[in-house]
């Protein structure tokens, strides 16, 4: 192998105008080629890119020889096929979130990347940002005390009919879409896997067919004694924050999931003292998300987590999802009194 790693795009979706200048500015890393399911598109994402190679089929991609490991950006219903045919083909795997849409697709993968001996990660970017980085080592020193509440959102607006997050066969809706990251920081904060779930849904139907949920509020129940509490859409105003408040103080952050390179400020707050401002230097979080996957990939380094977290996660949002599914259709069958509300 190179002495960088050699990087292929599966897919043109939007999310690679972020992703490709960021795997391109990495220390360790280069993009060599893209796929996309016609050659004439990816020639040009290649040439407005500075990409070398540009491939008619993701197959195509795969069977090049002059690349190492692939990024995956395509939709949620598709990552588990063309994660397993990467692995089969050679080829090291970053993914988008969710990495898929089970905890028995998740193993799968597992199981395939161990017999193959090839890396994979899910992709949450945000966990490579000093933020949380800091968030972290301010937990790891108490400086809240036990943890009793943790409080997210994350919400956008999708806009149109045509946008996949609308299709039930392409894993849309806001839970899977948004709503994996509130999860997934609730149980990186705590450490520990939620005993109790509790969620309920905005729905509406799907492209395809079915119901799709626009919007979800739910509730994490921890065994340490701590409870999440979210709530994420993608079809409101743009919501970004999370707040950790334990017996001693809270944390409080802005835009935790939003592409800051600018610098940024982590509150600590302490019962009416004077707030502590820590100041957190901006950074990429897909180059740093890159670089570490790079190394791992060049170096051997163990990966920051690894695809049983990926599952933990996909169980909790199959959990979350057939809680509310479970409520819309009570409130859509409730009988109701012809004299109205008493």
């Amino acid at each position: 192998m190179s002495e960088k790693l050699r990087w292929g795009i599966l897919g043109s979706a939007r999310i690679v105008r972020k992703t490709i200048p960021a795997l391109q500015a990495t220390r360790n890393g280069e993009v060599v080629g893209i796929a996309s399911r016609t050659e004439e598109k990816a020639r040009q994402y290649a040439g407005k890119h500075g990409i070398p190679q540009a491939f008619g089929s993701y197959g195509a991609l795969l069977a090049s020889p002059d690349i190492d490991a692939v990024y995956i950006p395509l939709p949620n219903t598709l990552h588990l096929e063309w994660i397993l045919k990467s692995l089969d083909a050679g080829k090291h795997v970053l993914c988008e979130k969710p990495l898929a849409m089970s905890a028995s697709e998740c193993e799968t993968i597992a199981r395939k990347a161990d017999e193959t001996g090839l890396k994979v990660l899910e992709g949450f970017m945000y966990r490579f940002h000093p933020r949380f980085e800091k968030l972290q080592e301010l937990l790891a020193a108490n400086a809240v005390g036990a943890l009793k509440f943790i409080h997210v959102a994350h919400s956008f607006d999708a806009g149109g009919d045509d946008n996949i997050r609308w299709y039930t066969g392409l894993g849309g809706g806001a839970l899977f879409d948004t709503g994996c990251y509130c999860v997934n920081v609730s149980r990186m904060v705590t450490s520990e896997e939620p005993e109790h779930v509790a969620a309920f849904g905005n729905y509406r139907d799907a492209n395809d067919e079915g119901r799709i949920d626009t919007s979800i509020a739910g509730m994490l129940r921890f065994p340490g004694g701590s409870t999440a509490l979210f709530d994420t859409g993608v079809n409101l105003e743009r919501r970004n924050f999370l707040e950790v408040t334990g017996t001693e103080g809270r944390l409080y952050l802005e835009n935790p999931f939003s592409l800051l390179e600018e610098d940024s400020v982590l509150e600590e707050h302490h019962f009416g003292r004077d707030p502590v401002y820590h100041q957190v230097k901006g950074e990429n979080h897909f180059v740093r998300m890159g670089e570490h996957f790079a190394d791992s990939v060049l170096n051997g380094t163990p990966l920051r987590y690894d695809l049983a977290d990926a599952a933990n996660n996909a169980q909790v949002l199959q959990a979350l999802d057939a809680t509310a599914r479970a409520q819309d259709r009570a409130a859509e069958y409730a009988p109701r009194s012809s004299s109205g509300v008493r």
